[in-house]
């Protein structure tokens, strides 16, 4: 019987981005060893520029059924939104 690694999630910037994005998942004993994987296995054509491995068991994550309790509070929340402010004519721009 064997032992399987924990799985990792890997989060890739490329050289043109801004935002780190999920390429996928890999398993690895140890966090060195997940990012060196991550590098070999995501990066091979030179395309990364940043590289974030996270324990799959570490995300938490809300649910699509839970949409409405989890989303619903913020449309309450007018003065998040500008066009809820009066904006002085004197300002050209924003």
């Amino acid at each position: 019987m064997s032992i399987e690694s924990p799985l990792w999630e890997v989060f890739i910037r490329g050289q043109h981005g801004t935002a780190h994005r999920h390429v996928g998942s890999l398993h690895a004993s140890d966090a060195e060893t997940a990012m060196n994987n991550a590098r070999d296995v995501y990066t091979r054509r030179n395309e990364g520029l940043s590289i974030w491995v996270v324990p799959s068991n570490q995300i938490i994550a809300s649910s699509p059924s839970q949409k409405g309790s989890m989303f619903d509070p913020s449309q309450g929340k007018i003065y998040r939104h500008p066009s809820f402010y009066d904006i002085p004519k004197v300002v050209k721009k924003i």
